[in-house]
């Protein structure tokens, strides 16, 4: 069934658009964004706001209608579906099935110098309510921090016998964050220990489809909880375990 957005009544079509145009705001701004939405195809559009953000830059945010119209049971993809544990079960399936502590091994890469992500999902404290995985006990987790060098993130996980590699990257301009995620790719390859880890990125434009493409066993986006982490990382690492 196609669905259409929702603005003031069901299937009428209107988004809401924020965007930013590289131009200096004039008196005729508003004619130039409204007139760029309609040559996207979007029809009786209105300019709530239109103001400079920088003397080369006008900010707009603007309303439009489309009668473009998308069914959700045609939408394919590769999607990394959790099933979700707590707390308590995670650390009792790690005690019951591992037999020992699950050991992970977390960083964000070569020039990357953002910890907001790994923090998020490592530290202790964690993130939106949950326990980060230094705070589990059935966990040996090392968040390594920022501007950590693929080979020494390998060695360090080599050392440590690491169940798990978890990899943040939060720097996408240019697309640096696949010449670097390829890198450790082919570092583990070349090494001969790609299979010895599950493999995991995460990062603000990082999908599971995304990841599997470049070698990852897991990818995780945005808004991505330390609950969805270590359950995951509990079921793979156990599943793995009971299969060698």
């Amino acid at each position: 069934m196609l669905i259409r957005p929702y603005g003031d009544t069901r299937d009428d079509g209107i988004i809401q658009f924020s965007f930013t145009l590289p131009m200096p705001y004039s008196i005729k701004a508003a004619d130039v964004g409204k007139q760029f939405l309609e040559k996207l195809g979007f029809h009786t559009v209105g300019i709530a706001e239109c103001k400079a953000i920088d003397p080369e830059y006008t900010l707009f945010v603007a309303y439009g209608r489309t009668d473009t119209g998308i069914d959700p049971d045609e939408v394919k993809g590769d999607y990394l579906e959790v099933e979700e544990m707590d707390y308590y079960a995670i650390n009792g399936l790690i005690k019951e099935k591992l037999g020992r502590k699950l050991s992970v091994v977390g960083a964000a890469i070569e020039s990357d110098a953002h910890t907001v992500g790994i923090d998020a999902i490592m530290n202790m404290k964690g993130f939106a309510g949950n326990y980060g995985l230094e705070r589990y006990p059935e966990m040996d987790a090392l968040n390594m921090g920022s501007q950590i060098p693929c080979a020494q993130l390998l060695r360090t996980a080599l050392e440590r016998e690491a169940d798990a590699i978890l990899v943040s990257q939060i720097v996408t301009q240019k697309n640096i964050h696949v010449q670097h995620l390829t890198q450790l790719i082919e570092l583990l390859e070349a090494e001969g220990v790609r299979e010895r880890f599950v493999l995991v990125v995460g990062g603000p434009r990082i999908n599971n489809a995304f990841a599997k493409e470049l070698g990852y066993d897991a990818g995780f986006g945005p808004r991505t909880t330390p609950l969805e982490v270590a359950s995951f990382l509990a079921q793979e690492v156990v599943r793995r375990h009971e299969q060698a």
